[in-house]
């Protein structure tokens, strides 16, 4: 009786994963379906004739890559404070830090080109990391937050007693417990920076520091509209971070499990 409930349980599981899915798949189907229309593969060949495939791959990889380790650092010693330290006002700043998440990217494009070009980053790779890293920091850091906090303080306990100072407890004894919720956070932030549009749209003009996802916009202007170019475009630039999260599905899954209900 027992097994054929589990059994069952198992069965709807799936099926409402399934569905679930499909409004996700069905786009991306279409997209790739899209890009191979008319020319087939001479699509792709018409994308990479543009000859900025390669600048635009090096400047999304340095803008995402720079992001994903202010991320990381600056999200750990956070969450890292916040679960497991002591100090006057720790859920004021916490909540403080929580409510940027209300925040969207597009209300604040106005003032961070206001204060790039104030400080003459406009054109600068930093007009669009740091912007980027501190968007999505309140979100890592409210997952992080909830994993380590879930790490027993019996563990830091005895690294006190061997002598070693907080941060040797921070680097010895909790950075080797948070690989799981540390790969969620490195493949969300790698994500979302790779696929960013609004911020290098606006405070990157040089071609030359132009991202990945303006690939697109070589296939449309005021007169024409190559929708196949635009659809191989959008395939290549979105390969990158699809083989991100493929790489570290196992751990990002479990992570945000983690993440959620610690």
């Amino acid at each position: 009786m027992f097994d054929s409930r589990s059994r069952r349980s198992r069965v709807l599981i799936q099926a409402l994963a399934t569905v679930l899915t499909v409004p996700f798949l069905l786009p991306l189907t279409a997209m790739v379906q899209g890009s191979f229309a008319g020319r087939g593969i001479g699509n792709y060949q018409k994308v990479f004739a543009t000859g900025v495939v390669p600048t635009y791959f090096r400047n999304s990889a340095i803008i995402a890559v720079s992001v994903v380790v202010i991320v990381y650092v600056v999200t750990m010693l956070a969450a890292f404070g916040f679960s497991k330290l002591r100090f006057r006002g720790k859920e004021i700043w916490f909540w403080a830090l929580l409510a940027a998440l209300t925040m969207p990217e597009a209300v604040l494009l106005t003032p961070l080109f206001v204060m790039a070009s104030r400080f003459d980053l406009y054109n600068e790779y930093a007009a669009v990391i740091l912007p980027l890293a501190a968007l999505q920091t309140p979100f890592t850091v409210l997952l992080a937050r909830n994993y380590v906090g879930g790490i027993p303080n019996e563990l830091m306990e005895a690294g006190k007693v061997d002598g070693a100072s907080i941060l040797q407890v921070f680097r010895h004894v909790i950075l080797p417990l948070t690989r799981p919720i540390a790969a969620t956070i490195v493949v969300l932030t790698f994500i979302n920076s790779w696929n960013s549009y609004l911020l290098p749209m606006l405070m990157l003009n040089d071609p030359g520091k132009q991202v990945v996802t303006l690939l697109p916009s070589f296939f449309t202007s005021q007169y024409t509209n190559d929708q196949t170019g635009v659809l191989a475009a959008a395939v290549i630039t979105a390969v990158p971070a699809v083989i991100a999260y493929l790489s570290a599905q196992k751990y990002f899954e479990r992570g945000m499990a983690a993440g959620a209900l610690k």
